[in-house]
């Protein structure tokens, strides 16, 4: 079930329009100084609006937590979804995926870091659903990894395509929350590495790193 946050606006369209300003605030914010150290007033400032004016949109802190990782988690899903090929070969559309899904980690690096290190501050409501968002991104590859089984391109053990698909969104993250490590790797080193890793984790012996 969707979690709603109460509100004491009644238009919808002025409520998305101001909730949005409270996210583009927040954002920045929360990565700078934490969740925990950045206050309301700083929020409602960055915002545009007084204290009172924020609490009309929202009720609590963790309500813009909330809207954040929603935000983070609609806006991977939307590019990731905008990327599939309809190209009739699962193994073509499923590269495009992941290398899709890659370029949009590194452009959104700090905003899934920002889910990783401050999801945790959120009510169990809020985080059940974040997560619930963050299995809908991974069912994305898991689909695709079951046709490819379905029609032969791919040689994966039964439940084999679940823990792969898991393998993709982790993998692609990586180079948020392990970017200290990483530093003198190129993001299309580090891409195409990791693209050619996973494709050949699914694909049959005889055609791993074919040109």
């Amino acid at each position: 079930m969707t979690v709603t946050i109460p509100s004491q606006v009644k238009d919808p369209e002025l409520l998305r329009t101001r909730r949005a300003q409270i996210v583009q605030a927040a954002v920045p914010l929360f990565s700078e100084k934490g969740f925990h150290k950045t206050t309301t007033r700083e929020l409602a400032r960055a915002s545009g609006m007084s204290i009172g004016a924020l609490y009309e949109y929202v009720q609590t802190k963790e309500d813009v937590l909330f809207l954040v990782c929603q935000h983070i988690h609609q806006e991977v899903e939307s590019q990731l979804r905008v990327s599939l090929s309809e190209h009739t070969s699962v193994v073509v559309r499923l590269r495009l995926a992941i290398e899709a899904f890659l370029r949009v980690m590194d452009r959104m690096q700090a905003d899934v870091l920002l889910i990783y290190q401050e999801s945790k501050s959120l009510p169990e409501p809020y985080l059940k659903e974040v997560l619930a968002h963050e299995t809908r991104i991974t069912q994305v590859f898991e689909q695709l990894l079951r046709e490819g089984v379905q029609d032969g391109s791919f040689r994966l053990r039964p439940g084999e395509e679940i823990l792969l698909a898991h393998t993709i969104v982790v993998a692609g993250q990586m180079w948020a929350f392990r970017r200290w490590a990483l530093k003198a790797v190129a993001f299309e080193d580090f891409a195409a590495a990791q693209v050619d890793m996973l494709m050949n984790a699914a694909l049959p012996v005889a055609e791993r790193d074919a040109p």
